[in-house]
């Protein structure tokens, strides 16, 4: 990696993530921001700064793919809400790197084989790569699970938990409309469960196959509980014995045997009928086989600050690894393939 050159970065959005990404980009000593890509017409036209709480850069806002591709940059940092491979493909081939934040790259084995194909053709009309990374699914499931799997020659099981805890957001849609805490109990809407499965079970099957466990089955299943009690969250009242935590989870399995497994644990409260030995937000990473270890991750910042705080946890791997990614071969990259993140801070 060139230690004295800069990067030239589109971003692509400016959500809770892109505008952290933003931030992060402008901020940095070896990157400049080129372009700024953004879907609400309110923000277009408006500098890359206001949108992030910086000083103007000089960069306006466009919702113009044509603009973007049109711009001689290394690298673009794709944050939008779903994924539109026609962007993707279109920025590739120009010759511009993708770093992502959508999880449809993190298994490129097994990707739709025609969608796959029109990537990597992408890739190499324009000599560019594309990765996927954030914090989860990423750095958890991928970038420490690798090194905690390096202690072992006897391998059982890596589960990682996963604990949200949801009370002090103020967001009643999100959390009572659209998640369905505080709704009275019912069956485990499975549609939850498929959702993550391709972005959490793509992203554990990489690490599977390059230990030598090839995945030959991805499950995904969800349960729900009740709070034992009624009480008040940041959103507003949730009644007893309606949801008070879900747990997501995705299992990957060789040979019909769990071999990883990743466990998304959201809770409004701990006080729960069932014993999830639930605890405060952050990860806890297990490995069982004949060097078993125990990795608890937790976030020391407080309630008043974990709203501003969460945003860097998914946004600041992709713009850190932006050097790597410009550095590696054409194609669809992956943590198995690329050489270690590692941030430049001057």
């Amino acid at each position: 990696m060139a230690q004295d050159r800069t990067w030239r970065v589109i971003q692509w959005a400016t959500g809770n993530v892109g505008s952290r990404a933003l931030r992060a980009v402008i901020e940095h000593p070896r990157m400049d921001l080129v372009g700024l890509w953004v879907r609400s017409s309110e923000k277009r036209g408006k500098d890359a700064g206001a949108l992030c709480g910086l000083p103007p850069t000089g960069v306006k806002a466009s919702g113009s793919l044509e603009e973007m591709v049109a711009l001689d940059a290394d690298c673009v940092l794709y944050m939008r809400q779903g994924t539109d491979f026609d962007e993707i493909c279109a920025l590739l081939a120009s010759g511009k790197n993708v770093v992502t934040t959508r999880g449809d790259f993190h298994d490129p084995a097994r990707m739709d084989v025609a969608l796959r194909e029109r990537v990597e053709a992408a890739c190499r009309a324009g000599n560019a790569s594309i990765y996927s990374t954030g914090s989860s699914p990423g750095f958890v499931t991928e970038a420490l699970a690798v090194p905690l799997l390096s202690l072992q020659r006897r391998h059982g099981l890596l589960t990682i938990d996963e604990y949200a805890d949801v009370s002090s957001r103020n967001s009643p849609d999100m959390l009572f409309k659209v998640m369905g805490f505080g709704a009275p109990m019912a069956p485990f809407d499975q549609r939850r469960a498929d959702h993550l499965k391709g972005d959490f079970g793509g992203s554990l099957a990489q690490i599977a196959d390059a230990v030598g466990l090839e995945v030959d089955a991805i499950e995904a299943s969800g349960e729900l509980s009740p709070t034992r009690r009624e009480l008040t969250i940041a959103a507003g009242t949730v009644a007893a014995g309606t949801v008070g935590a879900m747990r997501t989870t995705i299992t990957c399995k060789s040979g019909g045997r769990p071999v990883l497994r990743f466990r998304a644990n959201w809770y409004v409260t701990q006080d729960i009928e069932h014993d999830w030995d639930l605890r405060e937000s952050g990860w806890r990473i297990v490995t069982e086989g004949d060097t078993p270890v125990k990795v608890d991750v937790t976030f020391p910042v407080s309630k008043e600050d974990y709203a501003a705080y969460t945003p860097g946890l998914t946004a600041h791997r992709p713009v850190n690894a932006i050097p790597t990614v410009c550095a590696a071969p054409p194609g669809i990259r992956t943590t198995v393939d690329l050489p270690q993140v590692l941030p430049i801070f001057r």
